[in-house]
């Protein structure tokens, strides 16, 4: 098994080792199948994709269902990678960006309170064209209330394609949100930064944030809070929020980049491009994420990586690159015949294998198993004795050892015949 590491992001990147034009050609390539591929099945099938505008099925990439088609790359590395915050996707600015379509709706899930929020966006100098995108604004307060049902949760994850939320309060969001969410990639929210960066200090280190105040007094008889109240959170939030222009920038650039979820395991794709899209476009993105994620979330980087490829959601994956050292200098997935560490291994396996057989039921094997009834019969009484020793001495039962393999094929057997048993006995009744 191969071994884990954990994934730290690194501050500088190495320079990439992927060829240009090998990307490029391996791009082409399967674009032009994806292509090839989609005419083929409208030829076989006969049917016209009801999905497509008029005039779309002779589009460069056959179809408008085609051109959606996504493109993946995929890292494979030589050890498991384990990242500490897996639930929280990382993002990675792309040359050309991802979900640029206008009519992609997003959802932005805020800290309290969500009026700053909304007022923010509602405001004259947020971009009206990202206004427009943004179908719901809402705090985690109003999430936990509204949103507690599954019911509900999936009606939420089908209205909106897209989710962001606040970095301060993206560890809570999975609790929230549940299953619905988090049990696939697809559309877990993405963290982006809504609040202004504290100061650094002398030392170089930002300063702490504030104290958190008690709760806020509510109106009698109600659980919301007073008008008064309400206006002091909603001015101390607008206080501490960015301005509208960077919020939009940082949204922009959360819902154009392309998006890494780091599992544990030894492969890692990531989106990062359509079949529409011109090869070069893709190209130029597939060469950014792969110098990205080898240099910032692969530990010791190129020389853990085994290969990389490119694919689509049915198509074989083209490699654009595979290393010449299959495992890592210096590593212990593979150990040298009559080796030290062989052996110690080879001892640790056998140890844990005695070790699981500790509390099985075993008969016991005693030292007097052989002792005859002639020699337990001296110990008695004299008259009661010379009686037994007139008597032929009987052998005594020898207990065996027990085998595992024997009672496994004792018990198969008395199972067939119960079996045989319950069959008879439904015949004879007629069932």
């Amino acid at each position: 098994m191969a071994e884990t590491k954990v994934a730290t992001r690194a501050d500088t990147v190495p320079e990439s080792k992927v060829d240009t034009a090998q990307v490029l050609t391996a791009t082409e390539s399967l674009l032009a199948y994806i292509k090839s591929a989609a005419e083929e099945q409208t030829t076989k099938t006969g049917k016209r994709n009801l999905l497509a505008a008029d005039g779309d099925d002779d589009d460069e990439a056959g179809g408008s269902g085609a051109a959606e088609t996504p493109i993946w790359l995929t890292v494979s590395t030589k050890r498991h990678i384990i990242d500490s915050n897996r639930l929280q996707p990382h993002t990675i600015r792309v040359p050309h960006a991802l979900n640029t379509d206008d009519e992609t709706t997003i959802c932005l899930i805020t800290a309290d309170p969500q009026r700053a929020y909304k007022d923010i966006v509602a405001s004259e100098t947020f971009p009206a064209a990202l206004r427009k995108r943004i179908t719901r604004v809402i705090d985690v307060g109003h999430l936990g209330k509204k949103f507690k049902s599954y019911e509900a949760q999936r009606k939420l994850f089908a209205e909106h394609d897209v989710f962001l939320g606040d970095d301060r309060i993206i560890n809570r969001l999975p609790k929230l949100l549940g299953k619905t969410f988090y049990k696939t990639t697809v559309k877990r929210p993405v963290p982006v930064v809504l609040a202004k960066r504290r100061p650094r200090g002398a030392d170089g280190k930002r300063a702490k944030a504030p104290k958190k105040k008690g709760p806020a007094k509510t109106v009698a008889g109600d659980a919301t809070l007073s008008a008064e109240d309400q206006a002091a959170a909603v001015a101390e939030a607008l206080a501490s929020a960015r301005t509208p222009e960077q919020i939009a920038a940082e949204l922009e650039k959360a819902i154009g980049s392309a998006v890494v979820h780091l599992s544990a395991s030894e492969s890692t794709s990531v989106k990062v491009g359509l079949a529409g899209w011109p090869a070069a476009h893709v190209a130029a993105n597939v060469e950014v994420v792969a110098r990205e994620v080898v240099g910032k979330y692969v530990p010791q980087r190129w020389s853990s990586v085994k290969s990389i490829f490119l694919k689509g959601p049915r198509t074989m994956a083209l490699p654009i690159w595979q290393t010449d050292e299959l495992w890592l200098e210096g590593s212990k997935d593979v150990l040298k015949t009559g080796s030290a560490e062989l052996k110690a291994y080879e001892e640790r396996q056998a140890a844990k294998r005695e070790k699981a057989n500790v509390g099985k039921k075993r008969k016991a094997v005693t030292d007097g198993a052989e002792t005859t009834t002639k020699e337990a019969a001296q110990a008695k009484a004299p008259a009661a004795a010379v009686k037994e020793a007139a008597r032929p001495a009987k052998k005594a039962k020898k207990v065996l050892e027990s085998n595992d393999n024997s009672l496994d094929k004792q018990i198969a057997a008395s199972k067939e015949k119960l079996r045989k048993q319950k069959d008879a006995a439904k015949k004879a009744m007629g069932i």
